[in-house]
C-alpha cells in the first residue's frame, strides 16, 4: 500500500535535513510517495506568498504533510506560519516527546522519557485581541479557553496514553490565580479523568512544573496543558535532553496532520551540511506512527540511537565531524539491517 504525503522542504537548513529524512525513509521502503509544496521564504519568493492556495490544497487532500522549519519575515502577512496552519487545518494537538539520547550535550543523558501534549489553537499564545493604546503606553491582549478545546486536548492525552501504554497523566495549570480560563481547563480536565481510571492523573501548577521538570524528570510520563504554557515546558523539555535538534513535534488534528522538526531554520549554516537531521527524522518517526506503522517508528528510532551510540557521522553540534548526509546514511544502513 503507498501513501502521498506533503513535503514541505522549507527555509535555510530545511531542505537539508529534508533531503537527508527522506533518504532514510526511501531506505526503509515505506511505500511513501511525497507531493512537494512550498511555504516560508521559498513560497513568498516562487509564488508572491506565503502559504500558496497549492500547498494548503496538498495537505487538505493528503492529510498528512513532512514540514522542515519555515522563515516568517517580519512585516509579511502572518504572524506565524506555523500558527496560520495550525487554525487553517485545526491542528488541536501538540505533541512534543523529549526522550534521552546517548552521547549527546545533555544534563539527562538519561531517565527522561515524557511528553508534552499542547493545546494548539486557542489561549494566550494564539495573540487574539492583541491592541496597543495610541500613547504606545498600554497593550492589551485576549485569553480565550473553551471548554470543548480543554475536552479534546485532555481526551487526546488520556487517549494517548492508553494506546502508548504510559501511565500517568500531569495536567498543568495555573487555576490557583487564572481562575476563569486555566479554572475551566483544570475544572475540564478532572471531569474528563474520571472516565479513565486505569490511568493516573495528577495536577501541577505551572511554575511548580517547570522547577519539578528540572530536579527529577524522570517523574513525569505525559503532561497536558495549554497553549503557551506547554509552548514553554516543551522547549524545557528539549533542553534537558540536548536541546531542539533532537526535539520533533507533531501538530494533529481530525482531518490533517503536520510532523516536523520544531528548531529553527539556522541561515547561518544552511548550505554547509552541518545540520543535524534528527528532529526532523524522529518527527517523521511520529507519522509513521499515526500512519499505523509503528514497527517502522520504533525501528527508526532504534537506529537513530544506534547511530548516536556509535558516534558514527555525528554532526558538529553532536561533537562529530559527519555531514547532514553522511550521518542518515549512517542512520539508513541500521534502520534497514
Amino acid at each position: 500500500m503507498t501513501q502521498t504525503i506533503t513535503v514541505i522542504r522549507g527555509d535555510g537548513i530545511g531542505p537539508e535535513i529534508m533531503d537527508a529524512t527522506l533518504h532514510v525513509l526511501d531506505a526503509m521502503n515505506l511505500g511513501l510517495q511525497y507531493e512537494f509544496a512550498d511555504a516560508g521564504l521559498v513560497a513568498l519568493e516562487k509564488h508572491g506568498e506565503l502559504l500558496p492556495q497549492a500547498t494548503m490544497d496538498s495537505i487538505r487532500k493528503n492529510r498528512i504533510a513532512l514540514k522542515s522549519p519555515l522563515t516568517t519575515p517580519v512585516g509579511e502577512g502572518f504572524s506565524s506560519i506555523n500558527v496560520e496552519l495550525r487554525k487553517r487545518f485545526d491542528l488541536y494537538a501538540n505533541v512534543r516527546p523529549a526522550k534521552s539520547f546517548p552521547n549527546t550535550k545533555s544534563r539527562f543523558p538519561s531517565g527522561v522519557d515524557l511528553i508534552t501534549v499542547r493545546e494548539n489553537t486557542e489561549g494566550a499564545y494564539i495573540g487574539e485581541g492583541q491592541a496597543l493604546s495610541e500613547d504606545g503606553e498600554v497593550a492589551t491582549l485576549t485569553q480565550k479557553i473553551t471548554r470543548r478545546g480543554s475536552e479534546r486536548i485532555v481526551r487526546y492525552a488520556f487517549e494517548l496514553a492508553r494506546k502508548t501504554g504510559r501511565k500517568k497523566v500531569t495536567v498543568v495549570h495555573k487555576a490557583n490565580i487564572l481562575k476563569s480560563t486555566s479554572g475551566l481547563f483544570l475544572k475540564t480536565a478532572r471531569a474528563v479523568a474520571t472516565e479513565y481510571p486505569d490511568i493516573e492523573c495528577n495536577e501541577m501548577i505551572v511554575d511548580n512544573t517547570c522547577m519539578q521538570l528540572v530536579m527529577r524528570p524522570e517523574q513525569f510520563d505525559i503532561i497536558v496543558t495549554t497553549n503557551l504554557f506547554g509552548d514553554i515546558i516543551s522547549d524545557l523539555c528539549a533542553g534537558l535532553v540536548g536541546g531542539l535538534g533532537l526535539a520533533p513535534g507533531a501538530n494533529i488534528g481530525t482531518d490533517a496532520a503536520i510532523f516536523e522538526a520544531v528548531h529553527g531554520t539556522a541561515p547561518d549554516i544552511a548550505g554547509q551540511g552541518k545540520a543535524n537531521p534528527c528532529a526532523l527524522l524522529l518527527g517523521a518517526a511520529q507519522m509513521l506512527d499515526h500512519l499505523g506503522m509503528p514497527e517502522k517508528a520504533t525501528k527508526l528510532r532504534e537506529a537513530i540511537i544506534a547511530t548516536l551510540e556509535a558516534k558514527d557521522n555525528l554532526t558538529p553540534d553532536l561533537g562529530g565531524t559527519g555531514t547532514t548526509q553522511s550521518f542518515a546514511e549512517a542512520i539508513a544502513k541500521r534502520a534497514t539491517a
